[in-house]
């Protein structure tokens, strides 16, 4: 009887051969998007030329690192001394914000993408207003006489102690997020109407461009069946020493 032996095992299997024979730009053009953009994330970040973020220029509304801190919330105002200048402020990295004592690591982060908003121009509430001291802007309303019958009126920042009749056209500037209601009250987000009536002012103030966390309730997602289910059987209890049940 002759015995056939076995065919001997391949050093490689045919997949492996197949990556090992396939050109490494060929491979790269078979990687999904998110394999390519993790690539590229990853060669340009170890780049020894990356560039530096850019530094954004302050605005009337928020000219230094204390009105940055404080508009933003979240209590950064009272790191304040912590940075010198307005240039360290959108220039140090996580890890030095942390030794700075930045913490926890959601205040961080939660500072640097309201520091990324405010490079793209993304401002909260006011950051378009030009005519601003210590602080606090005028607002005014401002008609037009185009239609005499049923006139527009619009929201402007003027400057301090001026009217609308004594500023140019160039010295008004609109204001989003506000509106006319009525005959001539100014309403919107921490407005506050002038002595005279004749307008509104709005003041710098702890937290007005926050953004607000959420409230879990019963627990979150994650626990809320297991708390829900804790206080059914809390409630089934008292109901039997009342004699309820």
């Amino acid at each position: 009887m002759v015995r056939i032996k076995p065919a001997p095992k391949p050093f490689f299997k045919p997949q492996q051969l197949r990556t090992a024979l396939t050109p490494i730009t060929c491979r790269a053009a078979f990687q999904s998007p998110i394999q390519q953009s993790i690539r590229a994330a990853s060669s340009s970040s170890s780049s020894p030329t990356s560039q530096p973020p850019a530094i954004p220029s302050p605005t009337p509304f928020v000219p230094d690192v204390q009105t940055f801190l404080t508009v933003i919330g979240r209590g950064l105002s009272q790191h304040t001394s912590k940075f010198p200048s307005w240039e360290a402020l959108f220039s140090l990295t996580s890890d030095q914000l942390r030794e700075l004592g930045i913490e926890p690591p959601r205040t961080r982060r939660y500072l640097l993408q309201w520091r990324q908003r405010f490079r793209l121009g993304q401002y909260g509430i006011g950051g378009d207003l030009q005519h601003v001291e210590d602080g606090k802007a005028d607002l005014k309303i401002l008609e037009s006489d185009k239609d005499v019958l049923n006139p527009h009126k619009y929201v402007v920042n003027v400057p301090a102690g001026r009217s609308v009749k004594e500023c140019s056209l160039e010295e008004l500037s609109r204001v989003r997020g506000y509106k006319v209601q009525g005959a001539k009250t100014i309403v919107g987000p921490y407005a506050l109407p002038l002595k005279d009536g004749e307008g509104a002012r709005i003041t710098v103030t702890e937290g007005m461009w926050e953004d607000r966390r959420g409230h879990k309730i019963d627990g979150g997602e994650r626990r809320r069946t297991e708390v829900r289910y804790k206080k059914r059987i809390a409630e089934r209890r008292e109901m039997r020493e009342r004699g309820e049940l």
